[in-house]
């Protein structure tokens, strides 16, 4: 039996309560005046994306790390050098458009800006990553309750003990994002999720969180405990802060990543993404 979270720190805010309502552009605008904060539930039906930019040096070996661990990382694109936008978003800038960001260097984090123009390079390569948030529409529409949503919190995510397949000189372990999901909407959940591979897909995992090697669910790595419902079930997506942990453990001597659950909002629907003919 999975212990449900003990809750001791405060709620963070929604960025805004009608942010669900938002159009893809609108969001991004928000973000770049300065606005932060977690994105789940923002421009309903858009996909949303993490974020890492390496050295280009650097770019081949993360490109080969996303196809080996297509789970954690599926790629939805790759710029070229020094881009500072993705044709998955008309008019966007990478450098300014995200909530918040992470600055690596050598390994370290060592600031979260809400603009990265500061410590943008002309041989960044960019590549933006499906996002479990994107799945939650379907969730709902399924029944599925999202707590972290009801709750007005960051998605909870832990760094588990299963290792990625390494790629050059890229390896570390696989991050997961959990939902806490009723017994009788499992099977929803898991069909739901399925049906969008390009955003994760289906659970890594369900049940027990000892099996990823998680002693204590009330502690995740990154976002925020949530409260468990009466028998919900701990199910685990694989989830794409997966590169910052990779970031970790090989210490490239430079990168930009997402905050966690702060993501990039795409101009894409959902749909685009959803396999057709298997419902």
């Amino acid at each position: 039996m999975a212990q449900t979270p003990r809750i001791q720190d405060l709620p963070v805010i929604a960025v805004d309560e009608h942010a669900h309502a938002w159009s893809p552009k609108t969001a991004r605008a928000r973000f770049r005046e300065g606005l932060s904060g977690p994105t789940a539930g923002v421009a309903a039906g858009h996909t949303q994306a993490n974020l890492i930019s390496v050295p280009a040096d650097w770019a081949y070996d993360m490109l080969v790390f996303c196809q080996r661990n297509p789970r954690p990382c599926p790629v939805l694109d790759v710029t070229d050098a020094g881009a500072r936008s993705t044709v998955l978003a008309e008019g966007a800038d990478l450098r300014t458009d995200l909530p918040r960001y992470r600055v690596w260097r050598d390994g370290e984090l060592v600031e979260e800006p809400t603009d990265v123009r500061a410590y943008w390079r002309d041989d960044l390569v960019s590549f933006l990553l499906g996002c479990s948030f994107t799945f939650e529409w379907a969730l709902a529409r399924a029944g599925v309750p999202i707590r972290h949503v009801e709750q007005g919190r960051n998605v909870p995510m832990y760094v588990t003990t299963r290792a990625c397949r390494p790629a050059g000189r890229l390896r570390g372990p696989m991050v997961v994002s959990m939902r806490p999901v009723p017994p009788e909407h499992l099977r929803a959940a898991i069909r739901e999720s399925t049906l969008l591979p390009a955003v994760h897909g289906g659970p890594v995992h369900c049940g027990d969180p000892a099996g990823l090697g998680i002693a204590d669910l009330s502690r995740p790595d990154f976002g925020d405990p949530v409260t468990f419902g009466p028998g919900d079930i701990p199910v685990f997506w694989a989830c794409g802060v997966t590169p910052q942990a990779a970031v970790t453990a090989s210490r490239p001597p430079f990168a930009i990543t997402h905050a966690p659950g702060q993501m990039f909002l795409t101009d894409a629907r959902d749909e685009q993404y959803r396999l057709v003919g298997v419902d």
